[in-house]
C-alpha cells in the first residue's frame, strides 16, 4: 500500500501557510549581518558550533550530511525566502550537516539570542514563524515517504519540481539553480546513469528543456501522479 493517492493536495496545499520571511525580519527589527557567498563557498560546517540561524534572501544552499564512513547525502537544496541553522534554537550545540552555496547567494546570519528574543516579544511574528518550521518539517516527512515508496522516476520529477518551487507564490515555475546529476541522484536515492536515463525521457516528452539552465513545466507532475 502506497501513499501515492495523496500528492495532488500535498502539491496544491503545502504552500496554504503564507510567510514572508522578509517582513519578518524586517518589522521585527532583527540586527544581523549580511553575508555573500559564491558557488562552493561553505555557510557552515557539520560539527561546528551553533549559534546563528540563517535566511537565505537570493541563491541556492545544499544542505549536507556525512555519516561516520564518510559517505555524504544532499539532504536538501534551499532557496530565496528559506530559512537554515535553526536547529540551534531548539538546543542543538553543534551544527549537524554542512552548508555550502551551490550558486552567488545573500544570507543574512541572526544570532541566536536575538531571534529568541524577538520570537519571545513579537507572538504574532512568533507564531508565522512556528507554522512556517511546522511546514517544513511535513516537507521533510513527505521526503520519507517519497523515498520509501515512490519509483526513481517518480522521486527524481518530484524533486525537480520542488527545486523549481512548484507551487511557490514568488517562482511556481522557472530555470533550475546549477545542480549536477550526480547531486540529484544522491538526493534520490539512486545512481547517476538512471538520472540521465530519466532526464532523457522527460526532454523527450517535453517536461523539462535545457535552454540557458534547466527549464522545468508544470506538466512533469503528471509523472508524479501517475499510479
Amino acid at each position: 500500500m502506497t501513499p501515492r493517492k495523496k500528492t495532488a493536495s500535498r502539491y496544491s496545499s503545502r504552500n496554504k501557510i503564507a510567510f514572508d520571511a522578509q517582513a519578518f525580519l524586517d518589522s521585527a527589527g532583527i540586527g544581523r549581518k549580511i553575508r555573500q557567498v559564491i558557488r562552493g563557498d561553505v555557510v557552515y560546517s557539520q560539527g561546528e558550533s551553533a549559534k546563528t540561524v540563517m535566511y537565505l534572501k537570493d541563491g541556492s544552499i545544499k544542505l549536507t550530511v556525512v555519516n561516520g564512513a564518510g559517505k555524504e547525502a544532499v539532504i536538501t537544496i534551499l532557496g530565496h525566502g528559506d530559512f537554515f541553522g535553526e536547529g540551534c534554537l531548539a538546543g542543538q550545540a553543534v551544527r549537524m550537516g554542512t552548508a555550502t552555496a551551490i550558486s552567488t547567494s545573500t544570507v543574512h546570519v541572526i544570532e541566536k539570542s536575538e531571534m529568541l528574543k524577538v520570537l519571545h516579544e513579537q507572538n504574532a511574528l512568533s507564531d508565522q514563524f512556528i507554522a512556517y518550521m511546522l511546514a517544513r518539517n511535513i516537507r521533510v516527512e513527505e521526503d520519507l515517504v517519497d523515498q520509501l515508496f515512490n519509483s526513481s522516476e517518480k522521486r527524481l520529477a518530484r524533486t525537480l519540481l520542488l527545486l523549481a518551487r512548484y507551487g511557490k507564490e514568488d517562482k511556481p515555475q522557472g530555470v533550475l539553480p546549477p545542480i549536477s546529476q550526480e547531486m540529484l541522484a544522491e538526493m534520490i536515492g539512486t545512481t547517476r546513469p538512471r538520472v540521465n536515463f530519466f532526464m532523457n525521457k522527460f526532454k523527450k516528452l517535453g517536461f523539462i528543456k535545457y535552454d540557458n539552465g534547466l527549464h522545468i513545466n508544470t506538466s512533469l507532475l503528471s509523472v508524479v501522479l501517475h499510479d
